[in-house]
């Protein structure tokens, strides 16, 4: 009798768990439906906040970020000479900037001006 009570309470105990669980996730899926750019504007921020820390930043400009994947692919070009998979570039547009970022040393590897579009 008393092994019965005591496995009523653990299920009860983990079905509790689980819903709550549930409920979180749900509403986590909610929010992300409602701004599907959460996730990209937040990790911009706090990539943005790291870098800013070692150089100065480009001003009233949001960069554009992309990842590393393949440096193999990228050796030919002088910016990426020392790249590493997980690095992350910044392109400032207006600025004619980008910033070759290393998340894991926490280090700026290259710095470039960039040439966007047509020259008038």
């Amino acid at each position: 009798m008393d092994f019965k009570k005591h496995t009523i309470k653990i299920l009860i105990i983990a079905m509790l768990i689980v819903g709550a669980s549930a409920y979180y996730f749900y509403n986590e899926a909610v929010k992300l439906k409602n701004d599907p750019d959460k996730v990209t504007n937040e990790e911009t921020e706090k990539l943005v906040a790291q870098v800013g820390k070692l150089i100065v930043l480009p001003e009233g400009e949001t960069p554009t970020l992309a990842t590393v994947a393949d440096p193999e692919k990228l050796k030919d070009q002088p910016f990426f000479a020392k790249a590493k998979t997980g690095d992350k570039v910044l392109i400032y547009a207006n600025a004619k900037k980008a910033i070759l970022y290393n998340p894991a040393s926490n280090k700026i590897v290259e710095v470039a001006p960039i040439n966007i579009g047509n020259p008038k």
